[in-house]
């Protein structure tokens, strides 16, 4: 099931941020990370669990591993850990705004441009932007314990690199959930067109999260964790931001319209 697009007639702000994260994220991906060539960057900048666990920035070698296809030996390069130049729990930030190639960076970003423009219209601009960087951080926090507590402190996957915006994105579908369960979304479904309520697209979604994690066992290179603990932390942060975001004092609504992160139009929903 693809969303297509869903019904955006009531949406009253433009969406400003969900554009500049998209932007951003496809500035670093090509110009940054050169379309995932440049691996000094993409594995110094990456988020490494055990660094996480440890707060210790772990630099390896370059290795040459070998797999059989097709009844052939290939042998492949797998990059080492770079040296990352920051904190290495910066790297939680940076992470979120990496993509592992093109497939990745294009079906996250357009699942971010389908549902993020409604929760930046719910939430204004400023409480959007803070909603959708927590909602990454305890993602990517969810992905690390995940794997220091199912495959243990010392497994080989405490070492493999995650990257990728998928668990704020996931952040922000958890919060469509809650906020737009019967919005209509048009989906592509085994070639045929149909509109399905949100929760119905997005439940599925997260659904097919949980059973791909039970299957996969740690592996196959998708942080199914992350997915799972950025779209609960999404549903549960939403509800108190939007609160937080409809000031109903006067001089509160005033100041922050002066602050720009509103227009007047959205004070009416």
């Amino acid at each position: 099931m693809f969303p297509i697009h869903d019904d955006n007639r009531d949406r009253r702000l433009f969406p400003v941020v969900n554009i500049v994260l998209i932007v951003i994220n496809v500035f670093v991906f090509f110009v940054l990370q050169g379309m995932g060539a440049n691996d000094d960057f993409t594995y110094a900048w990456s988020t490494v669990p055990q660094e996480i666990m440890t707060g210790t920035d772990i630099v390896t070698q370059d290795s040459v591993q070998q797999a059989n296809i097709e009844g052939q030996v290939v042998q492949y390069k797998v990059p080492g850990l770079k040296k990352t130049p920051v904190s290495v729990y910066l790297t939680l930030l940076t992470a979120m705004f990496m993509h592992g190639g093109i497939g990745h960076i294009f079906g996250n970003m357009w699942f971010l441009w389908i549902f993020g423009d409604n929760i930046e219209n719910d939430l204004g601009r400023l409480w959007y932007t803070l909603f959708y960087l927590a909602s990454g951080l305890l993602a990517g926090l969810a992905h690390v314990f995940g794997t220091y507590i199912l495959s243990g402190p010392e497994s080989p996957g405490m070492l493999i690199p995650c990257l990728g915006a998928s668990g704020a994105i996931s952040g922000v579908m958890g919060a469509y959930l809650v906020l737009h369960p019967l919005r209509k979304v048009t989906v592509l479904l085994l070639r045929f067109y149909m509109e399905v309520p949100g929760y119905v697209a997005v439940g599925l979604w997260f659904g097919m999260q949980v059973v791909l994690s039970l299957f996969s066992g740690g592996e196959g290179g998708v942080a199914y964790g992350a997915h799972i603990g950025g779209f609960i932390a999404g549903a549960v942060l939403v509800l108190p931001l939007r609160f937080l975001s409809r000031p109903t004092s006067p001089d509160l609504r005033a100041s922050t319209l002066r602050d720009g992160f509103r227009s007047d139009d959205d004070w009416r929903n």
